[in-house]
């Protein structure tokens, strides 16, 4: 007689009265950011969404994706979830705020080898704390749990938000000009980008996410490299719907060199001062651990300006205003300026990021050059 083994996908590595459970916790989460045009209610086979309910007469949708980066292995390393989730609904609705488009939903996907009832609820709650920051309803996500992908412990995440802008009012606005002002508005660290390079100096230079921070006393340097991304949307749509913010730029990889162009018609480039702000302490210590010069630093961080918003000179006052009440740090950076191919070295426009010596640390005067705007 031939002995059978029964199996069963648990053997397999999948638990799914894990992820019931999983569901069950994350419940009041998703219900926490109802908002008008959604009912949130998770467990169907997707969600729905009223536009007309939510407040809009002709709209014109605008969708983004993103996820967090390998920022995931440093909560990984430092067995910190519950702030991961406010990272991955940052890099999505903060894409869409630029768009001049208020975000209405999100979806998310969260994939791993072996499922943490107890670390999945940490992750979703942050999402929800993102959500309700952005005004999003969480109305729906997909947990995949994957063994022989992920090894234990390890996951990912993705982000999928929806938000609408009325016809006619998106931005960039077509009134671009020369004079124009940049406002800096504060980021609230290194956010979600270059954490590569980030976890390679930790490694090589034999530093422990769990010790004291070296540039803040009061938290451990996983605590401190976990601060979540800044959510600027609720600052930043009034400004927008004002018609005071002509266009806004989201600091994310790349930096300020490599974003500012993306939303510059093929006539004018953007002219930035490094030292009209001050470099935040996280960034000073990157730049010594890593003998990073200023011009890896502008291409690669956001260096202390997570958004820069693009004003008329005479608006400037305004919007600094505004945006402070609104509980911001903004700087005024830069100015756009008649594209000149003699200082961008090339015929498309850019970004050009100039320091004198003793910014950032620089021994001598410095620049860092980017072109090829969205014209």
């Amino acid at each position: 007689m031939t002995d059978k083994t029964s199996y069963t996908y648990k053997d397999a590595g999948v638990d799914i009265d894990a992820g019931a459970r999983l569901v069950d916790a994350i419940k009041p989460l998703a219900r926490s950011t109802r908002r008008p045009g959604s009912d949130v209610e998770l467990g169907g086979f997707g969600g729905l969404f009223d536009l007309k309910a939510a407040g809009f007469t002709d709209p014109i949708l605008v969708a983004a994706t993103d996820g967090v980066g390998t920022k995931l292995k440093v909560a990984i390393d430092a067995g910190k979830h519950d702030t991961v989730g406010i990272d991955l609904v940052a890099m999505c609705v903060n894409d869409l705020v630029v768009q001049g488009a208020e975000p209405l939903f999100f979806l998310d996907y969260f994939a791993t080898g072996k499922l943490s009832v107890e670390a999945g609820a940490a992750i979703v709650s942050g999402i929800a704390e993102g959500c309700r920051q952005s005004g999003s309803a969480l109305i729906g996500g997909e947990t995949a749990e994957m063994p022989g992908m992920y090894k234990d412990g390890d996951y990912d995440l993705a982000g999928f938000s929806v938000g609408a802008v009325e016809r006619g009012r998106q931005i960039p606005l077509d009134t671009l000009a020369a004079g124009d002002v940049l406002l800096g508005i504060a980021s609230s660290g290194v956010h979600s980008n270059g954490y590569s390079l980030v976890r390679r100096l930790v490694a090589d230079k034999g530093f422990d996410y769990a010790a004291p921070c070296p540039f803040d006393a009061h938290q451990t340097l996983g605590e401190a490299l976990l601060t979540p991304t800044r959510i600027y949307v609720k600052s930043l749509l009034p400004e927008i719907r004002s018609g005071r913010i002509k266009a806004l730029a989201h600091i994310t990889g790349g930096g300020l060199v490599e974003n500012m162009p993306r939303v510059l018609p093929k006539t004018l480039s953007a002219e930035i001062d490094a030292g009209a702000w001050s470099l935040p302490p996280v960034f000073h210590w990157l730049m010594d651990v890593g003998g990073i010069e200023p011009q890896e630093m502008t291409r690669t961080f956001n260096c202390g300006i997570g958004m820069v918003a693009v004003v008329a000179a005479e608006d400037a006052d305004a919007t600094i205003a505004a945006l402070e009440a609104a509980g911001e740090t903004v700087t005024r950076i830069g100015v756009l300026a008649a594209h000149d191919p003699s200082l961008h070295g090339d015929a498309q426009p850019g970004t050009l990021v100039r320091g004198e010596a003793g910014v950032w640390g620089a021994f001598s005067p410095w620049e860092a050059k980017s072109h090829g705007g969205k014209g």
